[in-house]
């Protein structure tokens, strides 16, 4: 990225990761990109930073840096460079385990040929909860698939429901994918009472963030064989060994990659030097958050 950005005009560039020492002159710093992994004193960093004017995030989640803003300077996040990723893992995933690629991967490995029929994504009701511009993005990648599509946001829009809409809507949803941001009000909504809801052999896919689901009801609901699960984020993350989510039935878990791909790097690359381009240049920024999200 320091590459990428070092020929524009009046930008000097200094690469800190929370590995090495923060770099000399941290207080003249007015643009900070922080890295993916979330750097562990974000408060402490952002107080030495002071002459901020921009935080410019490479996700789509700014719950590390919302909190902790200083006064004056302007955070963005990276809305949109990671849409296609994250489809794309959500679509593998849920046929994944629909189609029980793990078993077979597993019997494939004993050496055992177990045929037997498998569930099916076509003909089914796939309901996104979060319908922003990742939302679109997986709907695109199920057009082909012969599923129904139904949408939930924060406010109801055209052929969008509303948020306060999803308990009716859950129990006639054959897969339900989580695209919402961490917020204070998303917090532990995938609760027993929600999971209750879901039919049975619903899939729960979770390409949000982990803190959305409650690990423990989730877990209860894996054992009883009702509900399967495909999950990208997990609370604790990473997840320790020997957490009870690693063997329990009916989920594959992945450790946080969906948007790990070089799609989304090259797209970042862009982001972030036309966000610059319109710093120096005066221009309105781009994702610049205003809310929780």
């Amino acid at each position: 990225m320091a590459a990428a950005l070092s020929d524009l005009p009046g930008i000097e560039c200094a690469v800190y990761n929370s590995t090495t020492p923060m770099p000399e002159g941290v207080e003249e710093v007015e643009v900070w990109v922080p890295p993916l992994v979330t750097v562990p004193d974000v408060p402490g960093t952002l107080a030495r930073m002071t002459s901020l004017r921009l935080v410019q995030t490479v996700t789509a989640g700014v719950e590390p840096y919302r909190p902790h803003m200083p006064e004056g300077a302007v955070l963005c996040n990276a809305r949109g460079v990671h849409d296609a990723g994250t489809a794309e893992w959500a679509v593998g995933a849920m046929i994944a385990v629909l189609r029980e690629f793990p078993g077979f991967v597993d019997a494939q490995r004993r050496g055992e040929w177990t045929y037997h029929h498998t569930d099916v994504l076509a003909d089914s009701r796939v309901l996104i909860v979060g319908y922003g511009s990742i939302g679109s993005a997986l709907e695109r990648r199920l057009e082909g698939f012969e599923v129904e599509v139904v949408r939930v946001a924060r406010r109801a829009r055209d052929g969008v429901h509303a948020m306060d809409e999803l308990p009716a809507l859950l129990p006639d949803a054959d897969v339900v994918v989580l695209l919402v941001p961490a917020t204070p009000d998303t917090a532990g909504m995938v609760d027993a009472a929600f999971l209750a809801r879901m039919k049975d052999g619903a899939v729960l896919v979770n390409a949000a963030r982990g803190t959305i689901v409650d690990t423990d009801a989730l877990v209860a609901e894996l054992k009883t064989g009702r509900l399967r699960a495909a999950l990208d984020v997990t609370a604790p993350e990473p997840l320790p060994e020997g957490h009870p989510l690693w063997s329990a039935p009916n989920v594959l878990i992945t450790p946080h990659i969906a948007g790990s791909t070089p799609a989304s790097e090259r797209r970042t690359l862009r982001l972030i030097r036309a966000q610059l381009e319109r710093y120096l240049a005066g221009e309105e920024l781009v994702n610049v958050i205003t809310d929780a999200y």
